[in-house]
């Protein structure tokens, strides 16, 4: 870890916030944290010894690094850009890091931004859900300039087993879409896949372990199949998140002039689980909508 980097500030306790954060505390580094709800940060503040704060200005002042984690392009922007928000309070030569999944134009905003005030600025988005961060075995996808990457690669590897420079910035985000494109198709398929077992009478868990050894195993195959022969939702990556994801991949693609088919049907199959009320199911809910339409 680079020795300039000793006091970080995090922005964003979410499901995968608390946890990253958590990480970084013990690995030593005397972390500052902001959450818009202040009973969550004080007890991560509590569980964790690190101090938490009003604003994320005040949080940030100080930080050789600020890190966020936050719900979408407009989150962003009031946590760093808006009223006392984190930039307000970084000083010349520190250094942002966006794990949000956003769009690529915002990844280009705050760059342009951090700029202006000599801060380094790296797109970040994180793949490997809620268990992957309480585990540190996140994926992390970044865009931005390689000397920035540098600085703050030894830090993001507290909880990413993997941690990548994929270009300028704008590049992390953009792979993020990439990531989230594959994995409708996948869930969507996987769903079919276990319904049809089910009404072929088939022992579901028996074809999914016969299967998973061959070329349709995934790891949405070996970590939801479970959970998904058991109608069991209650867990794992929202539906209303993965719509909002999906929306910033097709509102992309129309810019790119990419066509993306089956991104779309999954999205609008998304949509009918909203309707069931399914919002905050986990993505694999796909099954679930399967055998509803089936029942009609």
């Amino acid at each position: 870890m680079s020795k300039s980097i000793s006091r970080v500030a995090f922005i964003g306790l979410g499901v995968m916030g608390y946890p990253m954060a958590g990480h970084l505390a013990r690995a030593g580094l005397e972390v500052r944290v902001y959450n818009r709800t202040e009973a969550r940060a004080a007890a991560w503040a509590t569980e964790h010894g690190g101090s938490h704060h009003p604003t994320p200005q005040e949080a940030a002042r100080g930080a050789d690094l600020v890190l966020v984690c936050v719900g979408n392009d407009d989150d962003v922007r009031q946590v760093t850009t808006g009223e006392q928000g984190a930039l307000s309070g970084m000083a010349e030569g520190s250094l942002l890091v966006d794990h949000t999944t956003a769009s690529a134009e915002l990844a280009l905003e705050l760059d342009a931004a951090c700029r202006e005030q000599g801060i380094g600025f790296l797109d970040a988005p994180v793949s490997g859900g809620q268990q992957g961060a309480q585990n540190g075995a996140l994926t992390i996808m970044c865009g931005g300039e390689e000397d920035d990457f540098a600085r703050a690669e030894a830090v993001l590897a507290h909880y990413g087993r993997a941690v990548t420079l994929m270009g300028a910035a704008g590049s992390g985000q953009l792979t993020k879409m990439v990531n989230q494109i594959c994995i409708a198709g996948l869930v969507q398929g996987l769903a079919e896949g276990l319904h049809f077992a089910e009404q072929a009478g088939l022992d579901r868990q028996r074809v999914v372990d016969v299967i998973a050894k061959g070329a349709a195993g995934s790891w949405q195959m070996e970590n939801r199949h479970a959970t998904m022969i058991a109608d069991e939702y209650e867990h794992g990556f929202a539906v209303d998140w993965m719509r909002k994801d999906l929306g910033i991949c097709l509102a992309q693609a129309r810019q790119l002039q990419a066509r993306l088919p089956v991104t779309a049907l999954v999205d609008q199959f998304y949509a009918d689980v909203q309707v069931m009320g399914g919002g905050r199911w986990d993505t694999s809910s796909l099954l679930r909508r399967l055998r509803a339409v089936g029942h009609r």
